[in-house]
């Protein structure tokens, strides 16, 4: 399963040009197989952003998360496990939500990430550089 960091889902969704070639093929194999995926956290940060004025969703923030959840995108929420991962994290920044997303990940996902912080973390995490 693929795990798509927050901005890279951003990038996908509006066909930013950061979005790498390499990243775009695996995330769209991944979304054909039903195997494309996204923290429920995500969607938190995205209703932030709007409610912040930093970005302009076209409709509802719940109205577009249930879009992108309807078009094939699988959603997964943060349960204990993940929580208690997240919060042991061992040379990881502070950032809840990034925290949360890298121990969702580390469930078994990939994570398809720009965010040079998780990409130049220590620890063990099979991730891809979405630039690429």
């Amino acid at each position: 399963m693929i795990l798509l960091d927050t901005q890279v889902l951003l990038w996908l969704l509006s066909n930013e040009r950061r979005l790498g070639s390499q990243a775009r093929r695996a995330i769209d194999q991944a979304w054909v197989a039903e195997e494309a995926a996204v923290s429920s956290i995500s969607f938190w940060e995205v209703a932030m952003l709007q409610s912040k004025g930093r970005m302009t969703l076209l409709r509802d923030a719940e109205l577009w998360r249930q879009s992108v959840l309807d078009a094939g995108l699988i959603e997964i929420a943060p349960h204990g496990r993940i929580a208690t991962r997240a919060g042991l994290l061992a040379n990881m920044h502070g950032d809840p939500a990034d925290r949360i997303i890298v121990a969702t990940a580390l469930e078994g996902h990939r994570l398809v990430t720009a965010d040079q912080e998780i990409l130049g973390w220590s620890g063990t995490l099979d991730r891809m550089d979405a630039r690429v």
